[in-house]
């Protein structure tokens, strides 16, 4: 039986166009999920927005629009926005979808009738970006969000609450059972030294001052709580409730199947708080492991509209290609820690990996291939010298830690290996010297060893970069002569010989940039005006 693999991103707030920061966890998402499913684990990819509440009706007033009206064009972005990346995702959810409303008001009726929810009213300060009410001492003398640090406002008004006291113990159980549900591990360390261990108030899981939201069965008036509301998603995609519930038999509730959710760390509370609490409340499983990545940084701060320091995606990669923005995003920011974009790092992150590595050991080897054996791949000849079997073992202890550290969520660290090992051939190409084994006849099998050695490495590599490389990769196999059914994983990992086949030159996988150039494009796309920028 194949093992199963679920990983979703945030669904994110439509509250305006998206950006190089919404493709930055989508684009880890995707490329996670295409390293599981290309080794062989029935993988389901779910990614989506959450469409309702206050801001949203605000934002579609302002412009004019109904709610739906509003959300059904950003919508439009989003999903062209993720195939402009390439993403794979098998479910984009929509939390207006009413198969997920319909879920959402189960859900919520099941709380209510078993106690977990009950009617009382609510005095707080209240963010409207955030969604949140806060207390007194949160909110501080400036009477500021301590999220996003926005004026709040003083409000009240009847709501139902969920119990949290309730699953406080169990959750703790929970996180001392599994200290891997929380990745980086600081991060629930927070949770729990600054809203656990201060004493977690029950949450407010309905609103009346406004009715863009699910409405709540057993009291007109009230409609459910964006985060309630939005954390249901992973479930109701898959059918949770619904008359078809096959995905979630045979994702959410199978407990071997492996369940990842990536966040960011401005959600960090309502996943791991919130979220395990209400499926607890539902006698469900908790998921294995929520991710918690930091964030895109400017110069200037976090990536923002407001700030004006948005990079718009469709113009970077039509420009750089897909696959350069994809490398760029895995490569540069650690995954789990905050980065900070430049123009400069991402050209020269570029120009280093992509252009001088990869690219060019691809056409050396294909070059020399053409030159010396007249474009065909030599077989393996010859007993294997030391600096052979340097380079075989090289390989093999890549393979390994690539899968370890993919299955540990450490994805930049995993193509950091596969690109230290590209950069192993060309040292061996360089150790090896093929034109001077090209000059002595009686050197010609050593000769062609070199050469079915980095031909085997490309492929491997090739292969293992194809989540993130998702055109490169295809046209490294083609230079390569690999048919279709040739490019498989595990044809990869066992280091088969490609001797017979023909290699075809191409052009440059990568071609090297002229730094001042574009590190200039870059800066004025940055600066463009929004409405050029987003064409």
């Amino acid at each position: 039986m194949k093992k199963k693999f679920y990983v979703t991103t945030p669904i994110y707030y439509p509250s305006a166009s998206p950006h190089l920061g919404h493709a930055y966890c989508t684009t880890l998402a995707d490329v996670i999920a295409r390293g599981k499913r290309m080794r062989g684990f029935d993988t389901y990819f779910l990614t989506g927005l959450d469409e309702h509440g206050e801001k949203i009706q605000e934002n579609a007033e302002a412009k004019g629009l109904s709610p739906q009206e509003f959300v059904d064009g950003v919508a439009e972005k989003f999903i062209s926005l993720w195939k402009t990346m390439g993403i794979s995702y098998d479910q984009f959810i929509r939390t207006t979808d009413p198969r997920h409303m319909e879920t959402v008001k189960k859900i919520f009726s099941f709380f209510v009738e078993d106690g977990d929810a009950y009617l009382s009213s609510y005095e707080g300060w209240y963010c409207v970006h955030e969604e949140s009410y806060w207390t007194e001492t949160q909110v501080g003398p400036e009477h500021l969000c301590p999220e996003c640090r926005r004026p709040v406002e003083k409000k009240e008004e009847p709501a139902y609450f969920f119990k949290c006291s309730k699953y406080i113990k169990d959750l703790l159980n929970f996180y001392n059972d599994n200290p891997l549900f929380v990745i980086p591990e600081g991060r629930k360390t927070e949770m729990i030294n600054n809203f656990i261990k201060p004493g977690l108030a029950d949450l407010c899981v309905t609103r009346t001052t406004f009715d863009w939201g699910i409405p709540v069965k057993e009291a007109p008036g009230h409609v459910i709580y964006v985060w309630l509301d939005a954390l249901t998603n992973y479930i109701s995609a898959l059918g949770y409730l619904q008359d078809d519930d096959s995905l979630f038999r045979r994702f959410w509730a199978d407990p071997e199947t492996e369940i990842v959710h990536i966040i960011g760390a401005d959600i960090n509370r309502f996943h791991t708080i919130y979220w395990p609490m209400f499926l607890t409340a539902l006698g469900l499983r908790k998921p294995s492991r929520v991710f918690v990545h930091g964030l895109m940084m400017m110069k200037d701060g976090k990536m923002s509209k407001s700030k004006g320091n948005v990079i718009p995606v469709p113009p970077l990669v039509e420009h750089f290609g897909v696959d350069a923005v994809r490398y760029y995003l895995v490569r540069e920011i650690i995954f789990g820690q905050d980065g900070e974009f430049t123009p400069e790092q991402f050209v020269e992150r570029l120009n280093v990996d992509l252009a001088n590595n990869l690219g060019n050991l691809l056409n050396r080897t294909v070059s020399m291939i053409n030159k010396y054996f007249d474009g065909i791949i030599p077989h393996l000849k010859g007993d294997l010298n030391e600096r052979d079997k340097a380079l075989y073992e090289a390989a093999r202890a890549t393979v390994a830690s690539y899968e370890s550290l993919v299955d540990s969520l450490k994805v930049t660290e995993a193509y950091a290996a596969v690109m230290e090992l590209v950069s192993k051939a060309n040292k061996y190409i360089e150790e090896s010297a093929p034109w001077a084994l090209a000059k002595d006849p009686e050197k010609t099998d050593e000769l062609a060893s070199v050469m079915a050695h980095l031909s085997g490495i490309l492929f491997l590599a090739g292969r293992l970069l194809s989540p993130i490389l998702i055109e490169k990769s295809e046209a490294l196999f083609d230079q390569l002569g690999l048919k279709d059914d040739e490019r498989d994983y595990e044809k990869a990992v066992g280091l088969i010989d490609l001797g017979g086949h023909v290699v075809e030159k191409g052009n440059p996988l990568f071609p090297r940039l002229d730094a001042a150039k574009e590190t200039e494009f870059i800066k004025e796309l940055m600066s463009a005006p929004k409405e050029k920028a987003a064409a």
